[in-house]
C-alpha cells in the first residue's frame, strides 16, 4: 500500500529557512518515504521569498521532481465553493489556503504545515511534521 503524497505547504518552507534548519535535506527524507506534492501557489509563494537564487535553483529542481498539481478550472470552482461554505460559518481564511487545500483533496494528500487555518477545513489532514 502506497502512502499519500504530502503536499508541503508554504508555511513550512518559509518556517524551515527563518529558523535556519536544513530544508532540502528534511524533504529529502520525506521523499525517501512519502511522495511529495507541489502547486502553483505554493512554488509563487515560496520561490518568490527566496533571498539566495542558488537556493530557489535548488528549491526549484527539486519542485521538478514532485508531483505537480495544476490548477485548473475544476480546482478553482471547488476553491470558490469551500471558501464560500466556510465564510457562511465564520471561518475566514485566505484564498491561497483554500486553494491549496483543494490541491491536496485532489490527490488526497496530507499538507504538511504549520498554518493553523488547514485544521479549520473539512476534510483536510494538516500535519506539522512526518516521521
Amino acid at each position: 500500500m502506497v502512502a499519500n503524497p504530502v503536499l508541503v505547504d508554504s508555511s513550512y518552507y518559509i518556517d524551515q529557512l527563518r529558523q535556519k534548519r536544513p530544508l532540502i535535506r528534511e524533504l529529502l527524507r520525506i521523499a525517501s518515504i512519502r511522495p511529495l506534492a507541489v502547486c502553483g501557489p505554493i512554488q509563487c509563494e515560496v520561490g518568490r521569498g527566496i533571498r539566495v537564487e542558488s537556493l530557489r535553483n535548488r528549491l526549484r529542481t527539486l519542485w521538478s521532481s514532485m508531483l505537480y498539481v495544476p490548477t485548473d478550472n475544476r480546482i478553482w470552482a471547488n476553491t470558490e465553493v469551500l471558501l464560500w461554505k466556510l465564510d457562511r460559518t465564520g471561518v475566514i481564511i485566505p484564498l491561497t489556503d483554500g486553494l491549496i487545500a483543494e490541491c491536496a483533496r485532489r490527490i488526497n494528500a496530507v499538507v504538511l504545515t504549520s498554518d493553523s487555518h488547514f485544521q479549520l477545513i473539512p476534510g483536510i489532514v494538516a500535519v506539522d511534521r512526518i516521521v
